[in-house]
C-alpha cells in the first residue's frame, strides 16, 4: 500500500495503559500508518478541528478515529456528536473503544452515527486480539471514500 493511502489513526484515550496495548495492538498487525495519540475529548476535537495545540498541525484529517467513551474535559458522545454533525469530519470512520456495555451507551453512540462499537476486553490477550482485528479491518480492508 503506498504511504499516501496509509490510514491516519486518531486515538483519543485518557487511560495510558490502554492506549499503549492499543497501539502494540496495531503495530502487531504490522500498521505502518500513523498513529496519534491524545489523551481527552478536547484534545480530539482540537486535533480533528485544527485548534487549539493542533492549529499548526498539517490540514489533513484523520482516515480513522478510535474513540473512548469516558474521557476528561470533552466526554466521547459529545466529540462524536461534533464529529458526526459537521459536513468536513461526518464521512470520518469512529470507533468507540471502550469498557462501557452499557446498552444507552450503545445506543446513543448509534444514534449520533458511530460506525462501530466495541467493548474493550478486561483480559490483556484478548484486549490484544480483539484490538487488532479492529486495526485490520478498518485500516486495512475498509474503503473510505477519497475525499477524506
Amino acid at each position: 500500500m503506498p504511504n499516501s493511502q496509509l490510514v491516519h489513526i486518531l486515538l483519543a484515550e485518557d487511560s495510558e495503559t490502554d492506549a499503549e496495548m492499543t497501539m502494540r495492538a496495531l503495530r502487531k498487525i504490522n500498521l505502518k500508518n500513523e498513529i496519534v495519540w491524545v489523551r481527552d475529548g478536547q484534545a480530539a476535537l482540537d486535533y480533528v478541528f485544527h485548534e487549539g495545540e493542533f492549529v499548526d498541525r498539517p490540514k489533513r484529517v484523520p482516515k480513522l478515529i478510535l474513540l473512548d467513551l469516558k474521557m476528561p474535559k470533552v466526554d466521547g458522545i459529545e466529540v462524536l456528536q461534533k464529529l458526526k454533525s459537521t459536513a468536513s469530519t461526518r464521512q470520518i470512520p469512529v470507533v468507540m473503544l471502550t469498557s462501557s456495555a452499557e446498552e444507552q451507551d450503545i445506543v446513543r453512540s448509534y444514534e449520533l452515527g458511530v460506525n462501530s462499537y466495541l467493548v474493550k476486553p478486561v483480559e490483556f490477550d484478548r484486549f490484544v486480539e480483539e484490538v487488532s482485528k479492529v486495526g485490520c479491518y478498518w485500516g486495512i480492508l475498509n474503503k473510505i471514500p477519497s475525499n477524506i
